[in-house]
């Protein structure tokens, strides 16, 4: 995909949106109204949901570029759920040779204050927000267009994956070593399929299972 050259300040400023709009939002909240509660939860939830909406609009508005040059594509319904089986796969491995370094090495994982704990709804409205936008901001939209930008893909692949594990870096060392290990495998389930719906299935599931399904199954 060429960008032309009287968009590529739109690219710009997209590119800001999807590597620094998310960090902002949470460290913003964090840094200034921690801790948070169930209220605030939600509210910054709406905001980061309005900052990917801010996203679309300026792909179709401002670079006049369809949804598919996002990932957002139609994908059949076999192939799709094959697709989303074994992300979900690979992502389990990498999480838990991630887990068995960290077990290993003693890197210090989670908040160093614990989070509040949230009501079943506002938990799932997290997970989802998290597969949905980090799919679209670190993925899709980065991806896409910095690999249209400079034509390298190493750089277009590495470059939001590190953005995207110092997004976790609230979670210690650990946190950002599972992120860097489970963004690795969203970013190669993306070159695979450049498909976004099948990563943002896969990055939900890989939330959604442990924070919500088990998690309330053995509480």
């Amino acid at each position: 995909m060429n960008i032309p050259a009287a968009r590529k300040s739109w690219t710009l400023v997209g590119l800001l949106i999807a590597l620094l709009g998310i960090p902002l939002i949470a460290t913003t909240f964090r840094l200034t109204l921690a801790p948070l509660s169930t209220d605030l939860t939600v509210a910054r939830e709406v905001a980061i949901f309005a900052g990917a909406a801010l996203l679309l609009c300026l792909v179709r508005r401002g670079e006049s570029l369809p949804w598919s040059s996002v990932g957002l594509r139609r994908m059949p319904l076999a192939p799709g759920v094959i697709a989303v089986v074994l992300g979900l796969i690979a992502s389990a491995v990498a999480i838990a040779l991630g887990l068995l370094l960290i077990q290993v090495s003693g890197i210090p994982f989670g908040h160093a204050t614990p989070p509040h704990k949230l009501p079943l709804l506002v938990t799932c409205l997290v997970v989802l927000r998290a597969g949905i936008v980090e799919e679209l901001t670190f993925r899709g939209y980065a991806i896409e267009r910095l690999e249209a930008l400079t034509g390298k893909r190493w750089l277009a692949v590495g470059l939001p994956l590190i953005f995207f594990a110092a997004f976790h870096s609230s979670q210690g060392a650990g946190g950002m070593l599972l992120a860097l290990l489970g963004g690795g495998v969203l970013s190669a389930l993306y070159l695979w399929k450049r498909n976004l719906w099948v990563n943002m299935g896969v990055h939900f599931l890989v939330d959604f299972i442990p924070n919500v399904l088990l998690a309330n199954m053995l509480s």
